[in-house]
């Protein structure tokens, strides 16, 4: 569709396959993504504080800080990041327990890019209407604060 066409987005891929975090970045920027990569969830945490992401793709299955923490550990950092999941193993019980955890989205690997554009688009357009809710409501609260 020609919306796929136009989205731009800002997005981080987390994975320790860095064959895979390569190829996939590498797919994601030829849609016209602007991408960030990170190899472990510390590295992710790291980038997430440092810049603004429209979503961020994390793999669950990663060696160290695992997927499911270094998710919840984003999400305590900021509250409104919108995060797709990976699951390499067909576990839909982490798929599930991410949604728990805050996790938008889940999907299975091997992913099917179209589909991750989609839920890119979705996450980006979640994130932006936040940010204009929290601007009303900041306009609002001054206004109050007015007695207006």
């Amino acid at each position: 569709s020609a919306m796929s066409e136009e989205l731009k987005a800002n997005v981080l891929v987390v994975d320790d396959e860095v064959q895979f975090l390569d190829v996939f970045s590498k797919r994601l920027e030829g849609r016209g993504l602007k991408i960030d990569t990170a190899a472990s969830g510390e590295e992710a945490i790291k980038h997430a504080k440092e810049r603004d992401f429209d979503a961020i793709v994390l793999d669950l299955a990663m060696p160290g800080l695992g997927g499911i923490e270094t998710l919840k550990r984003l999400k305590d950092e900021n509250p409104d990041l919108q995060i797709i999941v990976l699951t390499g193993h067909a576990t839909i019980e982490s798929g599930v327990e991410a949604i728990k955890a805050g996790a938008v989205d889940f999907m299975e690997k091997p992913v099917d890019i179209n589909k991750v554009m989609e839920k890119i688009g979705e996450a980006k357009h979640k994130r932006i209407l936040l940010i204009e809710k929290k601007a009303e409501d900041h306009v609002k609260e001054i206004l109050q604060s007015k007695g207006w």
